[in-house]
């Protein structure tokens, strides 16, 4: 097999347009400051806004129109969704396709939720990471400091448990596997209050999935199918509103609402135990190499994996690492995902703890050695804010 070469992470195309899309649903009392926001980014590029005011019975499109943006022209858009069909993917979904059907080839396409309110720069830093070289940008969504105020402090302590635990098997990833695309620090949220991909990236996956909820990790997902490079920047974020009354069924309102009323009994569905997690990602690195023509399958390989020959070699055929891999977690046997029951945290956290030090110890790059592009600050505050607690099911 001739070795196969990634392309490099040095520079990304120039960006002469973009455009947002926003889908929107009752969202009268936040549209206004999320345009306004908006309004406020500096970029040196051509926007624009396209704003879906999909099922609405109140004033959203009405205070839109009646906005006079200085930076970005606005186009709102009324669409009515029939019955079965009105769901936060679909809404997603048409949004991001009315609003890449108005860039030019070398354009970029951002997403963000009626109720947020992007940080000043966001627009500035997304693209920073796309002339970078990335293909797409995933933010993260902070949660206003007034709504957050309200939500009891023991879902906050859960909350910082369970983004602490993420973080330290993101780290192990990072170790083992590491992605030249997506150096550390970095955080591991897929949230639709912040996508950004370039024109190129989003038509080679066929757009968002038009599913009823979790478009926006099925979208990364498919990214990451297709090898597209994906930074994970934490100096990009949106504020968004706590509320508990959400429009989107299984989005974050009503991740919060649920879990005022009882914890959940597991950690969210990404995230397994400590040594499952520096084992697959041990695997991965091992099938990545196979996959660029450097070595071949061994029996041992085989049997950790609990995958055959045949399905191994199905795997490398593919054109992309992202569908290779993907083949084989679907199938393997050795990779089961195992969930994390909320009473192992505490448990499992030392475990990764003691796995993120060996590895430093073997000579691996340390968190500590690493250097954010905003500042440690930032991600701190971002991740204080609890946005994890809150992520969309998907």
């Amino acid at each position: 097999m001739e070795p196969r070469v990634d392309a490099p992470f040095l520079a990304g195309p120039s960006v002469a347009s973009v455009a947002v899309a926003i889908p929107a649903h009752n969202e009268a009392e936040w549209i206004a400051r999320c345009l306004t926001a908006l309004d406020q980014q500096l970029a040196g590029v051509s926007s624009r806004i396209v704003l879906l005011v999909n099922n609405s019975t109140d004033a959203t499109a009405a205070i839109a129109r009646n906005m006079q943006p200085a930076s970005f022209t606005l186009d709102v858009v009324e669409h009515e969704f029939p019955p079965g069909q009105q769901t936060a993917g679909q809404a997603r979904h048409l949004a991001m396709k009315l609003a890449a059907d108005t860039l030019p080839p070398q354009g970029v396409l951002l997403s963000t939720d009626a109720d947020g309110q992007v940080a000043p720069g966001w627009l500035a830093a997304n693209l920073f990471h796309i002339r970078k070289g990335a293909d797409a940008v995933a933010g993260q969504a902070v949660l206003d400091a007034a709504d957050a105020a309200a939500i009891p402090a023991a879902l906050h302590e859960d909350d910082a448990r369970e983004c602490a635990y993420a973080s330290l098997l993101d780290e192990i990833d990072h170790l083992l596997d590491p992605d030249p695309a997506d150096p550390w620090p970095r955080h591991t949220e897929h949230s639709g209050a912040s996508i950004c991909v370039t024109l190129d990236a989003y038509r080679r996956v066929g757009g968002v999935p038009p599913i009823a909820a979790g478009e926006d990790r099925a979208f990364f997902a498919a990214l990451r199918r297709a090898d597209a490079r994906i930074r994970h920047a934490p100096d990009v974020y949106v504020t968004v509103s706590g509320r508990i009354d959400g429009r989107a069924v299984g989005g974050m309102a009503d991740t919060i609402r649920r879990r005022l009323v009882a914890p959940d009994p597991f950690l969210d569905d990404a995230l397994e135990p400590a040594a499952n997690r520096s084992r697959r990602a041990r695997l991965r690195a091992e099938v990545r190499r196979l996959f660029h023509g450097q070595g071949r399958a061994t029996p041992r390989l085989l049997q950790e994996l609990g995958c055959d020959a045949a399905t191994m070699g199905l795997a490398l055929r593919q054109d992309t690492f992202g569908g290779a891999w993907e083949t084989i977690e679907a199938t393997a046997t050795g990779l089961a995902l195992v969930r994390v029951p909320i009473g192992a945290v505490a448990r499992e956290t030392r475990d990764a703890r003691r796995i993120v030090a060996g590895l430093r110890g073997r000579g691996a790059a340390s968190v500590a050695q690493q250097k954010s592009i905003c500042g440690q600050e930032l991600m701190a505050s971002a991740l204080r804010a609890g946005p994890e607690m809150f992520r969309k099911a998907g």
